[in-house]
């Protein structure tokens, strides 16, 4: 196969995937099979063949995505359920005082986006920016959008949520390493995408609070009373972050050692790997509802709740992983790979592109990352890349994703009734706080490419 013949039959699985989507309404995971199966086809492979990786594509993805983004979502339930991000909101806010109340509405949004998914995250928090809109006068931008930009800038580029964590495993790198380069590459980018940027969009465009804050304070006023501690809160979140970075250096060290392997270090690792100190994590937020007015059915009725968008996750993502497989085993991730190698595209910028170009033509991020991915992890693996390298193709990825939120994405329109924008304020402003964070990030991730 030649190398124009390799990229006429990725460009037309992508535009066959973007056709299905948008024309036809298929759902993400279908679309994905079927974009597989015509690739391998168009590829020359034997049929038997493209059934036999698409099974070991789904296999693979799935035996690790599904335990981490099942455990996160029931994670970011008990946080959610339990008031935990409005006591953590509260607690930043009262330490920072009212002036400064924008910059703890970022910090507030970057830590609760990290569990909680970004929809979530802002209806929970929005009576908060209420309430600081109507005591200030300011325009109701000049908090929501730091909140929007910590919230936007974890949820893409930290795991354990679910678009970095699938990216993660596609590129089968060691998530500790992209939680590392996330939070690395996040707080230079939620500080311009949020406090700057809000406070020059709140200068040109004035909004007061919406009529929608009537509903969120009656809401609030029914669950103030069973606000969990800020330490509390704060420890959960920590931990199974703290666990994986201490693994990941553990088991690094021991690798070059530099450590020498025993019964600490294996214990060490084995507490970090996304699974036990996911458990622990989840464990731990369980108890916390359990000691306060939740009853065991209650919890349970809870997890059973984030699990259905958890499952949707869990198999577009798995889709993806089939089309990754099919890429690899048909030999068009290697012609790619030799392709680029002879071009002057360095791979995390190409990985960028394609997440961005996705991303504003279907609107999903969580498909425009598993694509992206897909078509990247055959390139990766051809260049040997290393760990910290191919995690910084991760967050270039989730940058990407992230670009140019507009009509057809539907957190757009979450934004737009939750802060009382008309479709043209919320272009001017959350479309592109969105695309500061991809450029921005895109950015921080290629200058620290330079020192990996």
């Amino acid at each position: 196969m030649s190398p124009l013949y390799i990229f006429f039959i990725v460009l037309a699985g992508v535009v066959l995937l973007l056709l299905m989507v948008l024309r036809f309404r298929l759902s993400a995971f279908i679309a994905l099979l079927i974009t597989s199966v015509i690739v391998g086809i168009l590829a020359g492979m034997p049929l038997s063949a493209i059934t036999s990786s698409m099974q070991n594509g789904m296999g693979n993805t799935l035996g690790f995505i599904a335990t981490v983004v099942g455990l996160g979502a029931m994670f970011g339930q008990m946080l959610e359920s339990s008031g935990g991000a409005r006591s953590l909101s509260r607690y930043l806010i009262k330490k920072f005082g009212t002036e400064k109340a924008s910059w703890a509405l970022m910090l507030t949004g970057f830590i609760v986006g990290i569990p909680i998914f970004l929809d979530i995250g802002l209806i929970i928090l929005v009576p908060v920016v209420y309430a600081l809109t109507r005591d200030s006068g300011k325009s109701i931008l000049y908090y929501g959008i730091p909140l929007l930009a910590g919230l936007a800038v974890t949820h893409a580029m930290v795991p354990p949520t679910p678009g970095p964590t699938a990216v993660g495993q596609i590129l089968e790198v060691d998530l500790g390493w992209v939680v590392i380069f996330g939070l690395i590459a996040g707080i230079p980018t939620a500080i311009i995408a949020g406090p700057l940027f809000g406070s020059f969009i709140a200068k040109k465009i004035d909004i007061g609070v919406p009529d929608i804050l009537l509903e969120t304070e009656s809401g609030e006023k029914q669950k103030e009373e069973v606000y969990p501690l800020f330490r509390t809160v704060i420890f959960l979140i920590a931990l199974p972050l703290l666990l994986i970075i201490i693994s990941t250096f553990v088991n690094l060290g021991v690798e070059k050692q530099t450590l020498n392997k025993s019964l600490i270090t294996d214990i060490i690792v084995f507490a970090g790997h996304p699974f036990i100190a996911l458990i622990i994590a989840t464990l731990l937020s369980v108890l916390m509802c359990l000691r306060r007015v939740f009853k065991g059915k209650e919890v349970l009725n809870l997890s059973t709740k984030a699990l259905g968008p958890a499952g949707i996750i869990i198999l577009v993502t798995g889709a993806g992983g089939v089309l990754k497989q099919i890429l690899t085993d048909s030999g068009i991730g290697k012609i790619l790979a030799e392709s680029v190698a002879g071009s002057s595209i360095p791979i995390i910028l190409l990985a960028w592109i394609i997440a961005a170009l996705v991303r504003i033509t279907q609107g999903s991020a969580t498909v425009a990352m598993i694509t992206s991915a897909s078509i990247i992890s055959p390139m990766i693996k051809s260049f040997s890349f290393t760990q910290p390298h191919t995690a910084l193709v991760v967050v270039s990825i989730a940058a990407g994703a992230t670009i140019m939120s507009h009509v057809n994405d539907s957190g757009f329109w979450i934004v737009s009734k939750y802060l009382g924008m008309n479709e043209k304020q919320t272009l001017k402003s959350w479309t592109v706080m969105e695309t500061i964070v991809a450029v921005v990030g895109l950015i921080i991730t290629l200058i620290l490419s330079l020192f990996v």
